[in-house]
């Protein structure tokens, strides 16, 4: 059975640091390190939890400045055959 995976991009020139991808994101796969700044000068939003993303979209939906990429696929599960 395949699960719905996913990975995002986060364009850092773009991010102004809103926290709405953190907020809404359920697995908690973004984060806002402190100590990492973009080119304008603001903590940018970092895929922190790749493994646990399901590509549900939220984190680009909910991103003011157009700032996420979401990109889903399909993982294979083992079988126990």
């Amino acid at each position: 059975m395949a699960r719905a995976k996913g990975e995002i991009e986060i364009d850092e020139a773009q991010c102004q640091s809103c926290g709405f991808c953190v907020e809404f994101c359920k697995p908690n796969c973004v984060t806002i390190p402190e100590d990492r700044l973009g080119p304008k000068g603001f903590p940018v939003a970092v895929f922190s939890e790749p493994a646990e993303c399901t590509a549900c979209g939220v984190c680009g939906w909910m991103c003011p400045d157009f700032a996420i990429r979401v990109f889903k696929y399909l993982e294979q599960a083992d079988s126990d055959a």
